[in-house]
């Protein structure tokens, strides 16, 4: 989520095999040829159990953009804004996760998270030794 002009935390958080889980969101602005769209995007951030203080992972790209008609046309066009996650452990697996979210200001929808056992790659997180 680069060119992040504001961003939030979802409120709510669950525990996860990695850590604690929970949403980001993010407004990045989107080039196009006539000034500046906005897309209201959201990320993952899992906060070590530990500490939950300190960000183990920030994913760096959206999971959650606005791409459905009723995310990109309504009150607030583009925009998807998670406003609470529930772990689902009634599937038998630890790390799914059902998000739920705005759509454009104007819906509510549902959208499963399923968290790997292995954490991909680049994502942001503080220095171990950082002292938050």
């Amino acid at each position: 989520m680069t060119e992040i002009i504001t961003n939030d935390n979802l409120n709510a958080s669950v525990d996860a095999q990695a850590g604690y889980t929970t949403g980001r969101n993010g407004l990045p602005a989107k080039s196009g040829n006539i000034g500046h769209q906005f897309c209201y995007s959201a990320g993952v951030m899992i906060l070590s159990k530990e500490h939950p203080q300190t960000v183990l992972y920030r994913s760096v790209k959206p999971i959650l953009k606005p791409e459905l008609p009723q995310e990109t046309h309504g009150t607030i066009a583009n925009v998807v804004f998670p406003t609470g996650i529930d772990r689902r452990d009634d599937l038998g697996k630890p790390d799914y996760f059902d998000i739920y979210y705005g759509m454009a200001d104007n819906r509510i929808g549902a959208a499963r998270l399923d968290l790997p056992d292995i954490l991909p790659p680049g994502g942001l997180a503080d220095p171990l030794d950082a002292i938050v």
